[in-house]
């Protein structure tokens, strides 16, 4: 068997990813599934660090008549708890993890600090980054991009609940949506592609960090993709 392309990654969870079947809250076998195959990426000698959403519990930009500020904070308090989830799961199965959060709350995670990060990753520690950026109004999909740039990660694996990779139109609603195996940084936002938003599709093209978009419905895919299996979408400069 080939071994991995990649020897820093960051995996960006959505939160509904998390939910399974269920579309909220959190499913555990769901969560064990996932665990394993990071698991398998560790004993591959990958460094692995995550970024979870907090959607299956709050979405704060769907909110009108709260104060927008204040859900997205409550949206951030759905990341930890997903982040907290996984790191009992993965520690069960003797993967040692950390959790960093970006708001402090030095009760039940560590706050996030570069450097510590690096040394939990070369130390062969999963990290896990909860609570996004700290602040309103930005997506977990930008943490992604700006912890992928911070820790000098090689790729971010944008795993995905529903979808296989990135089509021109959605696929649910247009039968003949034409799925793309590669894309440019500018194509999705020329396309208003909705796979990232703007500010993260930005940051990682300033920064030149690839992107694979694959479909975490086969939790598998985690481990080909980094394997070098032609999944999903693969957006880079070139």
């Amino acid at each position: 068997m080939a071994g991995p392309i990649f020897k820093r990654v960051v995996l960006k969870l959505s939160g509904e990813a998390l939910s399974g079947d269920k579309g909220h809250g959190i499913d555990v076998n769901t969560i064990y599934k996932i665990s394993e195959q990071i698991k398998k990426l560790r004993m591959l000698n990958v460094e692995v660090a995550v970024v979870v959403g907090g959607g299956n519990f709050w979405r704060g930009r769907n909110t009108e008549k709260m104060d927008r500020t204040t859900s997205d904070y409550m949206g951030m308090l759905g990341t930890v708890i997903n982040a907290l989830a996984l790191q009992d799961a993965l520690e069960s199965i003797g993967v040692i993890t950390r959790v960093q959060t970006a708001i402090e709350m030095r009760q039940i995670a560590e706050p996030y600090i570069r450097r510590r990060a690096i040394r939990h990753l070369e130390k062969g520690r999963v990290v896990i980054f909860a609570a996004g950026s700290g602040n309103p109004y930005f997506s977990t999909d930008t943490t992604a991009a700006l912890r992928a740039a911070e820790i000098e990660a090689d790729v971010i694996l944008l795993a995905k609940k529903g979808v296989d990779g990135v089509y021109d139109s959605d696929p649910y609603v247009n039968s003949s949506a034409k799925k793309f195996t590669t894309l440019k940084y500018i194509d999705i936002l020329n396309m208003g592609l909705g796979i990232m938003d703007s500010t993260a599709t930005s940051l990682c093209m300033d920064n030149k960090i690839p992107i694979i978009v694959f479909g975490i419905d086969e939790p598998n895919n985690i481990v080909d993709v980094v394997l070098g299996k032609k999944i999903g979408t693969y957006v880079k400069e070139e």
